[in-house]
């Protein structure tokens, strides 16, 4: 009997570890983002920072094997 990958379930369990590694990050975007409106600065870099972060689990989609979704990442 071989081991076979269930990619479906794969994909779930990625998604669910780059949401858990993700929420601190958009923590700390939210802070900065709310400290940039009150000194009146910019704030493009930092909400496409936290656009990248909430659409890294469309990434998972694209994968078709677990060694792709194994590299997947919220780091840049």
């Amino acid at each position: 009997m071989s081991i076979v990958e269930n990619m479906t379930k794969a994909k779930v369990i990625t998604k669910d570890r780059l949401r858990l590694e993700r929420a601190p990050l958009l923590a700390t975007q939210d802070v900065l983002f709310m400290k940039a409106q009150e000194d009146e600065s910019s704030t493009t870099n930092i909400v496409k920072e936290k656009k990248r972060l909430r659409e890294i689990t469309d990434a998972v989609d694209d994968c078709t094997n677990t060694t792709q979704l194994k590299a997947l990442s919220c780091e840049e």
